[in-house]
């Protein structure tokens, strides 16, 4: 299962119950994180996770609400005794940026890997996480998020019997390396069923609404999307700064026929988000206002619903 938690929900500045935005999720002993904004760490101790555990942090854009948090989270992880290299993940220019930060964090118990982005796409596969980034609309280079647990097919017993191979290779094809036994070449897919549904989150913040968006957050079981402004005489300023509505969130989540969606990165202006909910659920029924702290544990369909 992928663990996740919604750490910070604002836009622009921090407020007394909202910390910038930030996502954390945790998968096999491993740790993700889309942005860091001012705050981010003590929504980590509020939340109870670790720092230590955090292998990528992937970078929408380089405002200051996205990254502020920087150089406090490299510091804690040194602190934590953190060795292994961390991976980051950002637009072209993202080294020049984090060296930047690093200013007032120059010295670290681990190295960093920077992977930037130029492209309108870019997939990485790091610690199990399947990681497509694509470009969005605002008015700086800023890019989305779909992190994916893939799954592979059952192992065939029967199939794999039928081939009178022994069984100390099955271990290895079920991993999906090729073996040779007696001259002859094997494969995973001698032995493997279909690959199975795995699970799909989408993050996009910082953007008025595109094709793009809608086609990467596709099937996905959670799509988390910037609600800027939900008062509607704010629709023009949403476009003018290249920000979103509620309901233009609403849009692509139906279009994109997602399981759920939860908005984030709210103005700091905005007072009573419930209220716009009815609006917006009549777009997209399973609607939902992001909150400081709202967690949830997406699993596999197959094994959810063995708990049912």
């Amino acid at each position: 299962m992928l663990d996740l938690c919604l750490l910070g929900t604002g836009g622009m500045m921090p407020l007394p119950h909202r910390w910038l935005t930030s996502l954390m999720t945790r998968y096999n002993g491993s740790s993700l994180m889309i942005d860091c904004g001012e705050g981010t760490q003590i929504a980590v101790k509020e939340k109870g996770w670790s720092f230590k555990p955090i292998d990528i942090i992937c970078f929408t854009h380089y405002h200051a609400d996205h990254i502020s948090g920087l150089p406090g989270i490299l510091l804690t992880m040194g602190n934590a005794q953190r060795t292994e290299p961390l991976t980051v993940i950002g637009p072209k220019g993202l080294e020049r940026v984090v060296s930047a930060l690093r200013t007032i964090a120059p010295e670290l118990p681990f190295s960093i890997e920077y992977l930037e982005m130029s492209e309108q796409e870019h997939i990485f596969d790091i610690k199990g996480y399947k990681i497509t980034a694509f470009r969005v609309n605002h008015n700086i280079v800023c890019y989305g998020y779909s992190i994916e647990i893939l799954r592979s097919g059952r192992f065939d017993v029967e199939k794999a019997t039928s081939l009178q191979l022994p069984k100390n290779y099955w271990n290895r094809l079920q991993k999906g390396s090729a073996v040779e036994h007696e001259g002859k070449c094997y494969t995973p897919d001698m032995v493997m069923g279909k690959a199975r549904r795995g699970i799909k989150l989408s993050y996009c913040t910082d953007s008025r609404p595109t094709p793009s968006i809608v086609a990467h957050a596709a099937g996905s079981d959670l799509f988390i999307c910037e609600g800027m402004y939900a008062e509607k005489e704010k629709e023009e300023k949403a476009k003018q700064y290249k920000h979103m509505t509620f309901y233009e969130a609403a849009t692509m989540a139906r279009d994109a026929k997602v399981g759920e969606l939860w908005l984030t990165h709210f103005s700091p202006s905005l007072l009573g988000g419930e209220r716009y909910m009815g609006q917006v659920r009549k777009i997209f029924p399973k609607a939902y206002l992001g909150k400081d702290g709202k967690s949830v544990e997406l699993d596999f369909a197959d094994e959810a619903e063995s708990r049912v």
